[in-house]
């Protein structure tokens, strides 16, 4: 005999499976005249494809075939998925029906596990008024004060080089410095701390941050499959440490590490303060901005702490892993193309005649401009972000697809609880938009007459018609920092020393974030390793 209470169980078991399958038939049924990829796998459809480290050519191939909206299926008990990079439709999902169109509900709930209540986590509401607070804090003028922060951590790294070279040509591992570097700036900068990137005992949240992409990325079909349901169901801290799971360890190990460090800077900020010595009057640092902000801001604008410390762990990631991934793609890129090398150091050394370069004299620099811009096109380090229908929507299309009846169709309707990839990667590589050569790497072409096909195809990307930095309300708030980073480090950099290929193959992943490896390697950590020497 089954109690009532089973019989209740299963009855709402089963509706709850009746109306999953109703879903899912209504998603597939408004979708299914959509073309795209067919699935290798029963179980996850076309995702696998779609989402591992050596995904370049498949992106590539459903860009070219398709066209600028693409059908993904994601198995027999998954929802299909929209991978979208036609101009309109993204204008539409980043911009214009913001509200309709929001952060992927995994990645929200990961942001949220991994970084606190910041930034990447927040949505609504609570998103608007977090970046209300920090936006003039990444105002031009600001950039302005921190030029000499950035210059005095970059002469750190080229001192650090200089004794690596002094006695010859050396291969030397650049990403994990890189990545030091960028977290100094950030530090320093940002924060008004010290990580000791260049000492021999470098601070814990260095060596937990430079494992959070390729851990994450392991776990990125669990997260995306079970992470919002287990949160509602509660995620308890005494279940991840029962499972048998080593990844799931290790990124609850980072995230302690960024954690206890964002506790750090914060106190250390509040004791400045309570003991009245003028430190957070005087620091020009983010947080410290950000904390007087938030002492003289209304009720109703002002951050919780939990949303101040959400704060300092989600900038000190974004800020380090983008920036180093942008800086160790250069280095490689300059290292493969030493024409160009050594066009950008000649134009470097002559600005650089009476010391290091004045903002508005390096922002003005043209070829590195063009170096620099040319690099975040064709390898921006995110190669795309996520989105959800919070509400059925209509998608319109700059240019119409054929349907799989042979119709073409100019919008679509998506329903609620669609999951859409927005390709940043395919956007700038559009040869459409962007001309037969916009898969190769022409630092050039920003020097040029630009296709009219460009101007004309109105890209939402808040930087150069390019999606690297998205668009809209939830575009990187930090662009002109990471822009400004990158020309002080790269022009610092390339003035003094010479850049070239070692033996050691170097390919590129396509995880959450793009990140280097030499062939072989059984590290998850990145590694570029390059031959490194004074330039003449």
């Amino acid at each position: 005999m089954f109690s009532p209470s089973v019989s209740v169980a299963a009855f709402f078991t089963s509706a709850w499976i009746v109306w999953r399958f109703y879903r899912l038939f209504s998603q597939r049924s408004a979708l299914a005249n959509i073309p795209g990829p067919p699935g290798k796998s029963l179980w996850n459809g076309v995702l696998p494809q779609v989402f591992n480290v050596d995904a370049w050519d498949f992106h590539k191939e459903i860009a070219e075939k398709y066209g600028g909206v693409i059908k993904l299926t994601a198995g027999l008990f998954g929802r299909t998925q929209l991978y979208v990079f036609d101009p309109k439709a993204m204008y539409h999902i980043i911009v214009k029906d913001q509200s309709s169109y929001e952060v992927e509900t995994s990645f929200l709930e990961y942001s949220k596990l991994m970084f606190g209540n910041g930034l990447l986590g927040a949505v609504g509401e609570q998103h608007k008024r977090q970046r209300k607070m920090l936006n003039p804090i990444f105002s031009i003028g600001h950039m302005r004060q921190m030029v000499p922060t950035f210059y005095s951590v970059a002469h750190q790294l080229r001192e650090a080089l200089l004794k690596k070279v002094e006695s010859g040509p050396q291969e030397i591992e650049l990403v994990s410095l890189m990545t030091g570097t960028a977290l100094e700036l950030i530090g320093q900068s940002g924060l008004g701390f010290t990580f000791n990137s260049f000492t021999s005992n470098p601070h814990p949240y260095s060596l937990a941050a430079k494992q959070i992409v390729p851990v994450s990325f392991n776990l990125l079909l669990s997260r995306m499959y079970f992470l919002p349901t287990l949160i509602k169901f509660g995620l308890r801290r005494f279940f991840v440490d029962l499972a048998p799971w080593k990844n799931l360890h290790l990124l609850r190990d980072i995230a302690d590490v960024l954690h206890k460090t964002s506790v750090e800077i914060i106190e250390s900020k509040k004791k400045a303060l309570a003991e009245g010595n003028g430190a957070i009057g005087q620091e020009r640092d983010v947080i410290s901005i950000l904390l007087r902000a938030n002492m003289s801001a209304e009720e109703g604008d002002s951050l919780s702490e939990d949303e101040l410390l959400g704060q300092v762990t989600t900038l000190t990631f974004a800020a380090m892993d983008t920036t180093s991934s942008a800086m160790s793609r250069t280095l490689w890129l300059l290292a493969k193309n030493q024409d160009v090398q050594d066009r950008l150091r000649a134009e470097i050394r002559e600005a650089r005649q009476q010391g290091d370069v004045s903002y508005d004299d390096l922002v003005d620099l043209p070829y590195l401009d063009a170096v620099c811009r040319e690099t975040l096109r064709l390898y921006p380090p995110f190669p795309y972000v996520g989105r959800t229908t919070m509400q059925d929507a209509v998608l319109p299309l700059s240019n119409p697809v054929k349907g799989l009846d042979g119709r073409e169709i100019s919008e679509i309707l998506v329903p609620r609880h669609t999951e859409i990839v927005v390709s940043i990667i395919a956007s700038n590589m559009n040869s459409e938009i962007w001309g037969p050569d916009s898969y190769e790497w022409k630092p050039e072409r920003w020097l040029t007459q630009m296709p009219d096909a460009l101007s004309e195809a109105h890209i939402p990307g808040v930087y150069s018609h390019l999606m690297t930095f998205l668009g809209g309300g939830r575009s990187c708030i930090g662009f002109k920092f990471s822009q400004l980073e990158m020309k002080v480090v790269i022009s610092l950099l390339v003035s003094t020393f010479k850049f070239s290929l070692s033996n050691k193959e170097v390919v590129w992943h396509m995880n959450e974030m793009i990140t280097p490896t030499t062939v072989g390697s059984e590290t998850p950590t990145p590694e570029m390793p390059l031959l490194v020497e004074l330039a003449a």
